[in-house]
């Protein structure tokens, strides 16, 4: 079940037109929770996060890897 912060991402990034994918079981583990796809962009990876969690280090690194790749992976913290 997604999370208040992670269906308010996903609500936002459908009306800006992106086709948004929540990756729910993956092969590699720490991927971020949605790929946001959309015509002539980049894929974009979101790990959404509420406001206590925190990033785990499988996470983080799962992350930089996505980067290092050309792609852009960025983390969304809920503000409250």
């Amino acid at each position: 079940m997604a999370s208040k912060h992670q269906t308010k991402i996903i609500n936002e990034y459908k009306k800006k037109g992106y086709y948004v994918i929540n990756l729910i079981k993956t092969n590699k583990n720490g991927i971020p929770d949605l790929l946001c796809l959309k015509d002539g962009e980049k894929p974009l990876f979101i790990e959404c996060k509420e406001l206590k969690d925190t990033l785990k280090p499988l996470q983080d690194f799962r992350i930089k890897e996505l980067n290092k790749l050309g792609f852009t992976a960025i983390v969304s913290k809920a503000i409250k």
